[in-house]
């Protein structure tokens, strides 16, 4: 399907699934490489990095853990700049190596509020890896180590990444049509 429709909104296909499967296979590698012998723990941001986590680490091939967070900022397209926390970090990591994987960062105030978040627990480190970087957007200086791909500040759908939690489900990535 080369458009889609979305409630209100039409969307057209801007990122193939099989170039998104390139550019994940490319980030665990890197991963693998650079965290051999840490026993990362994987923590991924739900619900739109959900797809981008499955596939991340199908390829992850060093010892590793994997929990879930879930915050949310989103109302319908655009961000509503307030950062609610939904579900919570249960692990212990202090002294853990940690990579968050992120479905998109655009502004990164939540990457920002993470981190902080985090970093009030002891980590030894944390990396961010992330599906998709809007570096014209980016509000906060973030060091995101893996980035799969770099886009265009648009709104986007598919593999995780929804309007008003629909359109997760495909495996393309959507844009929305002005």
């Amino acid at each position: 399907m080369d458009t889609i429709q979305i409630k209100d909104k039409l969307f057209t296909v801007s990122i193939k699934e099989q170039d998104i499967q390139k550019e994940v296979i490319r980030v665990a590698n890197e991963i693998n490489r650079d965290l051999a012998g840490k026993n990362p723990l994987f923590l991924s941001v739900l619900n739109g990095s959900f797809m981008f986590t499955a596939d991340l680490l199908k390829h992850i091939t060093i010892p590793c853990e994997i929990s879930f967070v879930k915050l949310a900022s989103y109302q319908g397209i655009t961000s509503t700049g307030v950062i609610k926390e939904v579900i919570g970090l249960n692990e212990d990591i202090a002294g853990r190596t940690v990579v968050i994987v992120e479905d998109i960062v655009d502004t990164g105030f939540t990457m920002q509020r993470l981190l902080e978040t985090l970093g009030t627990r002891n980590p030894e480190a944390i990396h961010i890896a992330s599906l998709l970087v809007k570096p014209d957007k980016l509000k906060v200086d973030l060091n995101i180590e893996y980035v799969a791909m770099e886009i265009p500040n648009d709104f986007i759908v598919g593999y995780g990444l929804d309007y008003d939690g629909f359109g997760r489900n495909y495996p393309d990535i959507y844009t929305v049509v002005d």
